[in-house]
C-alpha cells in the first residue's frame, strides 16, 4: 500500500513526531496509516524505557482558571533539558494538558493522567511525545482550587506558578497581587490557625532551645519564645506577610482596603526552582 505526502503531514499532525519519523513509520506499515501510528507510538514507548532512569529537571509550571473564576489549577510538565522545555510545541502540550484538567475538574494527579484527549489518555500521550522530543516527560504535578474566585499567576519564564483563592470574588488587580505575593514570599499556610499544632509545637520549641543555650532564664523562656513564633507567623503565613508593594502593612489588612469581608481560604505554589 502507497502513501503520498499528505499522509505523512496528517500523520505528523495526529502524532507530533518528526516528518521523517513519520515517513519512516508509513514505509515500514506499507502505507496503513493507523498502522503507522502504532508504530510511533510504540517507538515512544520504547524511548521511555530507556529514558526512565533520566532526571527530568526542567519543564514548565503554568497555571489557568476557567473562564468564570471559580476554579483553578496548576500543572507541571517536566523535561530533561531547558531548551525542550522552551519549545514551543512542548509548552502548547502542556497547556491542552492543563485546559483539559479545567474541563474535566479531576481531583488528583493519576486521574489527570487517565483523562482522554484526542482519542488517547494523557498519560499515553506523554509516552508518545517522550518519542517525539527523544527526553524524558513527566506529568509531576496537578493541584485544583475552587472557590467564589480563584486567581492564577504565572511567573515570566513558566518555572513558578501560584493560584489563590478567595471567599469572594475579588479585584482583578487586588487577585493578581495577592498571587503574586504568594509567588515572591513562598508562604506556607493562609494563617496561623492553618498551621498543624506539631509544626507550631516544633517551632516553639525550637525558640526555647535556641534561648536556652543563650542563657535566658527558664522561667522567661516561654515567654520570649512566644514572641518568636510570633515573629515566625509574619515570616510563612500569608495574611501576616508584610505586603510586598507596602511593608507597612500586612496582607490581611491590604485585603479589608478592597473589600472588609475579603479573604484568602487557600492558596498553592510550585517552583521549578525551589
Amino acid at each position: 500500500m502507497s502513501f503520498t505526502t499528505a499522509d505523512v503531514v496528517k500523520l505528523r499532525k495526529v502524532s507530533g513526531a518528526g516528518m521523517m519519523d513519520c515517513k519512516n513509520a508509513l514505509k515500514d506499515a506499507e502505507g496503513d496509516f493507523d498502522k503507522a501510528l502504532e508504530i510511533i507510538r510504540e517507538k515512544g514507548k520504547l524511548i521511555a524505557n530507556k529514558r526512565a532512569d533520566r532526571d527530568a529537571a526542567e519543564g514548565v509550571a503554568i497555571a489557568q482558571a476557567t473562564e468564570d473564576g471559580k476554579f483553578g489549577a496548576i500543572v507541571v510538565l517536566n523535561c530533561e533539558t531547558d531548551f525542550v522545555a522552551k519549545n514551543e510545541s512542548f509548552v502548547a502540550f502542556a497547556e491542552k494538558i492543563l485546559a483539559k484538567a479545567l474541563e474535566a475538574k479531576p481531583e488528583s494527579l493519576e486521574a489527570l493522567k487517565a483523562l482522554e484527549v484526542d482519542g488517547t489518555t494523557i498519560e499515553a500521550q506523554i509516552t508518545e511525545q517522550t518519542g517525539v522530543t527523544g527526553e524524558k516527560l513527566d506529568l509531576s504535578y496537578y493541584k485544583c482550587l475552587s472557590d467564589e474566585a480563584v486567581v492564577p499567576y504565572i511567573h515570566p519564564g513558566n518555572k513558578l506558578s501560584t493560584l489563590v483563592a478567595f471567599n469572594k470574588v475579588v479585584d482583578t488587580q487586588v487577585g493578581k497581587d495577592i498571587a503574586m505575593q504568594v509567588a515572591a514570599m513562598a508562604p506556607v499556610s493562609v494563617d496561623e490557625a492553618s498551621i498543624p499544632q506539631a509544626e507550631i509545637d516544633k517551632e516553639l520549641e525550637f525558640a526555647k532551645e535556641k534561648y536556652r543555650k543563650e542563657g535566658k532564664p527558664e522561667a522567661m523562656l516561654e515567654k520570649i519564645a512566644q514572641g518568636s513564633l510570633n515573629k515566625w507567623y509574619k515570616d510563612v503565613t500569608l495574611l501576616n506577610q508584610a505586603f510586598v508593594k507596602d511593608g507597612k502593612m500586612p496582607v490581611k489588612d491590604y485585603l479589608k482596603q478592597a473589600d472588609a469581608e475579603l479573604t484568602v481560604t487557600a492558596f498553592d505554589r510550585f517552583s521549578l526552582n525551589a
